[in-house]
């Protein structure tokens, strides 16, 4: 997937390290084969490269597909998981990075026409998935979350009750540490910003950060985002530098992290703020760097440090 992974867990008594160890690697590889748009084995790349037709989904994938959907219509599209032609013409897919300046307007009106989460038809009897043909499905946005939410469902099945999850700069903790402390992360800050690190306690809680520090490409002096905007095409130039949500699974805290990027820190922090969503905002303007945080971020933060 493009990434690494941490575990840190107190284990039962007469448990081994090497037990764990395989155990977080099957339930990674079980990721990797169904949701990989690098490993052209994958369920995903399979049905990626499919020609147009309905083709019968095994259930793990159709499950997390069905929860990505649900939240592209809750957020209205800005978290949409069908923008994988868009990702892969802006160098941020399998091909890699592009050879030389930027995509063209023809280009980027081909790509959007394979996209958009309202043109994907999903078959509910026998899981079955509309190719329309063309499109690309791109799971990223929900994927590291999802196997975050695995690997700790896995660790609480043999036992590991109290452990911290980490793939990707996505988090989740159980429990508490052996200290009867919390497990405390320093939230992922935005490049270039200064202002004090925030450490937050994650107990029986997952937080994922989205900003334009982990990709991004430069030409002529501008940087342009892994973060695409689906209306557009093109990579957000909102302001947002990052957005750390907290919530109850990985999958949705990744997935919503994504989506206020998108939205833009007015409109992304309102609809937060009126969803009882506990996200932190940090937003680059022309004076600095600015922080927003939501009533239940701020709830959140005021009693961990208490």
């Amino acid at each position: 997937m493009g990434t690494g992974w941490s575990v840190r867990l107190t284990p039962p008594l007469e448990a081994s390290r090497a037990q764990f160890e395989a155990a977080i690697e099957q339930e990674l590889a079980g990721i990797i084969a169904l949701f990989s748009h690098w490993d052209p084995s994958s369920e995903l790349s399979r049905w990626n490269a499919a020609p147009a037709g309905t083709w019968a989904m095994s259930e793990p994938f159709w499950a997390v597909l069905d929860e990505a959907m649900n939240l592209a219509a809750d957020t209205d599209g800005a978290a949409d998981p069908t923008l994988g032609a868009l990702v892969d013409l802006w160098g941020f897919g399998p091909p890699g990075p592009r050879a030389s300046g930027l995509p063209t307007d023809d280009e980027i009106g081909a790509a959007l026409a394979v996209s958009g989460w309202g043109r994907l038809r999903m078959v509910r009897q026998g899981r079955g998935l509309v190719q329309p043909g063309g499109m690309r499905l791109d799971l990223s946005g929900v994927a590291k979350g999802h196997a975050v939410d695995k690997v700790c469902e896995r660790l609480t099945a043999l036992g590991a009750t109290h452990h911290l999850v980490e793939i990707g700069g996505e988090l989740r903790g159980a429990g508490v540490k052996p200290d009867g402390l919390p497990w405390w992360t320093e939230l992922e800050a935005a490049h270039g910003a200064t202002a004090p690190r925030t450490l937050a306690a994650l107990f029986d809680i997952a937080v994922a950060t989205s900003g334009d520090s982990e990709r991004h490409f430069e030409v002529f002096g501008q940087s342009y985002s892994h973060t695409l905007d689906g209306q557009s095409g093109r990579p957000i130039r909102n302001g947002v530098a990052s957005v750390s949500v907290f919530a109850d699974t990985a999958l949705r805290a990744d997935a919503l992290a994504t989506a206020l990027t998108v939205m833009g820190s007015e409109d992304g922090a309102a609809w937060a703020e009126a969803m009882n969503i506990a996200a932190l905002f940090t937003v680059r303007g022309p004076e600095g760097f600015t922080e927003i945080i939501t009533t239940a971020a701020a709830a959140m933060l005021e009693e961990g440090a208490a």
